[in-house]
């Protein structure tokens, strides 16, 4: 995404007054943020419906996840939005040309944070870093932690689930997105990609662009209400589904029930949660409402992050885009590498909690 220069008001904002209207957004923002649960339950009061029943507390938790989500996303994404403007796909390509297995997989893992690319950019990217000379593995780092750890996802699990699990979520992400692309590098599989993207030669790409313009504190702010505009566009459908199926979840499926299918001493509960994610059309913002219905009704960590994960990382509509790239011997390696690691990651916490 690029800042656009027209002409007009804004544009001849001076940055203080732009630090002065963000910092007053984000009080107004914490004001209205402390009064959603008396809104919510206020909302439910004007419903013919018995608060304490199956109904009332489905309602419940919608009216008060959607405005929360929405104002989590909101704030997050303009801040992200800000922060990307630091980092282009060419920046980034550059910072990963060149590095060696081992400390490249940690950095661009660590760069899949601070730049989260959706899926459908998975395509272009992997062609330019593979164009600018990063190996194969490093490339893979970079592409399972960028829809998987993003800012969406440690946001929206610290403000519904807890700064616990937000932080476990990103330690075994990471570990995964380097441990994985870290063994297909060694594995060496340059040969299973395309035949037309392995005829690219480092610095023949197309695809380079001239380094950025320097930009304003004014341009990096605008960028990120253009990130909000943009993102809201693309997820506020599937933000609504996931609490929607979160809300019939936390409404009307019984605890015992859920305990039993995804409960701790379900030893298949994880490797189901696992197939069961892959062919969901959603991402972050969707999927995390579910998981918080999920653990609400007793499910097992372990499980709820195994699903949380695959739906995350090994979507069906990412493979589709990735076949454009990789041949289906590699997608298969990229899946069950990326599947062993969320596997281990579901066993493990559901030993330990």
């Amino acid at each position: 995404m690029s800042v656009e220069t027209q002409p007009g008001s804004a544009r001849g904002w001076p940055d203080w007054r732009w630090h002065l209207g963000v910092a007053a957004a984000v009080l107004a923002w914490y004001a209205v943020y402390r009064q959603l649960i008396p809104v919510s339950e206020w909302l439910v009061s004007l419903l013919p419906v018995e608060r304490h029943s199956h109904t009332g507390e489905a309602l419940a938790f919608f009216f008060y996840d959607v405005p929360k989500v929405m104002m989590l996303l909101t704030l997050i994404v303009f801040a992200m939005g800000v922060v990307r403007s630091f980092f282009s796909p060419e920046k980034t390509r550059a910072l990963l040309s060149g590095k060696r297995e081992g400390v490249g997989n940690v950095m661009s893992a660590g760069l899949g944070v601070l730049t989260p690319f959706c899926s459908c950019s998975a395509v272009p990217l992997f062609i330019g870093f593979v164009s600018a000379g990063v190996p194969l593995g490093v490339t893979f780092s970079f592409l399972i932690a960028a829809p998987m750890v993003n800012e969406v996802a440690l946001v929206l699990l610290v403000g519904l689930v807890g700064w616990q699990v937000a932080v476990t979520y990103l330690i075994f992400g990471l570990g995964i997105a380097i441990v994985a692309g870290f063994v297909i590098g060694k594995l060496k599989l340059e040969g299973w990609l395309q035949d037309w993207v392995r005829e690219i030669h480092a610095g023949a790409s197309a695809m380079d662009a001239p380094e950025d313009e320097a930009l304003t504190m004014s341009d990096r702010y605008r960028l990120g209400l253009a990130t909000v505009k943009e993102i809201f566009g693309k997820v506020w459908v599937w933000i609504l589904l996931g609490i929607g199926m979160g809300a019939l979840i936390h409404g009307y499926v019984p605890e015992d029930l859920m305990v039993r299918i995804m409960g701790a001493d379900a030893w298949w509960s994880v490797p189901a949660a696992v197939v069961l994610g892959i062919p969901m059309y959603t991402n972050a913002a969707g999927v995390i409402p579910i998981v918080e219905a999920l653990l609400g009704k007793g499910a097992a960590l372990g499980t709820v992050l195994a699903f949380m994960m695959s739906v995350i990382a090994l979507s069906l509509p990412e493979m589709i885009i990735l076949r454009q790239v990789l041949t289906l011997r590699l997608i298969a390696v990229f899946i069950g590498v990326v599947g062993s690691g969320i596997l281990m990651v579901g066993f493990l916490f559901n030993l330990l909690f």
